[in-house]
């Protein structure tokens, strides 16, 4: 066992775990007063509900040996079974398996279950003000089981790692598409998702006529800040080893962020005339996206591409919802799926393999590659968006039409935060000679619809172009 190596990967287990917190805080601020808590609270109960399912078969569905066709991990760690005094690792030419670097089994598997905790958080977004608690808790574990599980056994799940004869999936050993930490497995995974979600659930109240804008930009930029941070862990903690590569992974996952924050600013200032405090916070998310698959692949120039081109196309694509008329509330489509596909496919370009001796695929197009690598990435993106979509899809539906999925409209004019919670994070109220004021509409509840509108940027007088 490597100890250094076991106290990074621990370290970034912990880091990840913050993400969700931070997320719930991010998603938070940016929906209404009356719905703010119902946002924390579809967050944080994926950090209760998803580790108990993967204890019980998460994890060996993702990383046991594959039971045909690259497709689902077997049932040898069902219940954490076979893990304590276990560990996964690499045989090398001079060192037969586990390898010299061999970390213990519950280290990596705690690290990955943050993984699987805020990929369904990340769906929540998509389907705020308006969403049943326990119907989201039923979606949470049905989607976890049938599609994160098995589409990170395709992605992460490499042959001989968590056992010398173990066989993984068919997007990492058999395709050879590439993704260090998650572009495919996290981002286009859930953004597939929420996009099915928007159709089950359809739009809010009101919109897009009315303005919904973000009760609180202080938690916006204090998620943000938070999931900067975390990723971190995200990224350079995938390297499993405290060395080049985790060190490559973290000035990449740096480099990315910081021009993708100027990439999206600069599309305001342009489009819109002024830059944004949300503009910011959003383009600072949507480079991390976007650099999760190729952080490990890139050169730093290459980092520096790849977060500009993110902030910008995510910029310009959270105005999607209006052209096509799909409410994806906090615009976990633009962000996570554009972003993730941007990252995804720009590795078939910007892929060197100098930069990881362990890489799958072949060098990208700049590199004298060809277009090989670039047909792999696609087929790995569209394999995963094709699959969560009709997943969540039937999962959504037929929650909609057994326990329910949606509050009825009276909930939702409510509150979301007062029916489903018996509670406020907010008492608007004060009280003279005993009588309770009438509770004032807030600001961000005020007010005509702007006319102009872009993503996020709907609740904001400078949006971009009208629906």
């Amino acid at each position: 066992m490597n100890a250094g190596d076991t106290a990074w990967v621990l370290v970034s287990a912990a880091l990840v775990m913050l993400m969700t917190p931070g997320l719930a805080f991010f998603y938070g601020g940016m929906t209404r007063s009356k719905s703010v808590l119902n946002m924390l609270m579809m967050n944080a109960i994926c950090l209760a509900v998803v580790s108990v399912l993967w204890a019980l078969y998460g994890f060996s569905w993702a990383f046991g040996n594959d039971v045909g066709g690259g497709l689902l991990g077997g049932g040898e760690f069902a219940g954490l079974q076979n893990t304590i005094g276990q560990f996964v690792g690499a045989a090398t030419d001079t060192a037969p398996w586990p390898g010299p670097d061999a970390l213990p089994v519950l280290a990596f598997a705690m690290f990955q279950l943050m993984f699987a905790v805020i990929t369904p958080a990340l769906i929540s977004g998509a389907i705020a003000d308006r969403t049943k608690f326990w119907g989201w808790i039923a979606f949470v574990v049905g989607w976890s089981s049938l599609c994160y599980f098995p589409v990170a056994h395709w992605v992460f799940a490499f042959d001989g790692f968590t056992g010398p004869d173990n066989v993984g999936g068919w997007i990492a050993n058999r395709l050879g598409a590439e993704d260090f930490a998650g572009g495919t497995a996290v981002h286009i995974n859930a953004g597939a998702a929420a996009l099915a979600l928007t159709f089950v659930l359809g739009r809010r109240r009101g919109w897009p006529r009315e303005p919904m804008r973000p009760h609180n930009l202080p938690f916006v930029l204090l998620g943000a800040s938070l999931l900067w941070f975390g990723w971190f862990g995200f990224n350079a903690g995938s390297a499993l080893s405290a060395g080049d590569l985790a060190a490559t992974a973290f000035t990449n996952t740096m480099l990315a962020t910081a021009t993708a924050v100027i990439g999206w600013l600069l599309v305001e200032q342009f489009r819109d005339g002024r830059p944004t405090t949300l503009g910011a916070a959003s383009g600072a998310v949507a480079g991390l996206v976007a650099i999760t698959p190729a952080c490990g692949f890139v050169q730093p120039w290459g980092a520096l591409v790849i977060g500009v081109i993110a902030g910008a196309v995510c910029a310009l694509a959270v105005g999607l919802k209006f052209r096509f008329g799909f409410d994806d509330s906090l615009d976990v489509v633009g962000v996570h799926l554009v972003g993730g596909l941007v990252g995804t496919l720009l590795i078939g370009f910007l892929g060197d393999n100098s930069v990881n001796s362990a890489a799958a695929g072949t060098n990208g197009l700049f590199y004298g590659g060809g277009f090989a690598q670039l047909g792999r990435q696609a087929v790995a993106a569209g394999a995963v968006m094709v699959y969560s979509f009709v997943i969540a899809l039937i999962l959504g539906f037929l929650i909609k039409w057994t326990i329910g999925f949606r509050v009825d409209t009276e909930a939702e004019i409510t509150g979301v935060d007062e029916t489903e919670h018996a509670e406020t994070a907010y008492d608007f109220s004060t009280t003279r000679g005993g009588v309770p004021a009438q509770r004032p509409a807030p600001a961000t509840e005020r007010g005509p619809a702007p006319t102009t509108t872009a993503g996020k940027h709907s609740s904001t007088p400078t949006g971009g172009s009208a629906p």
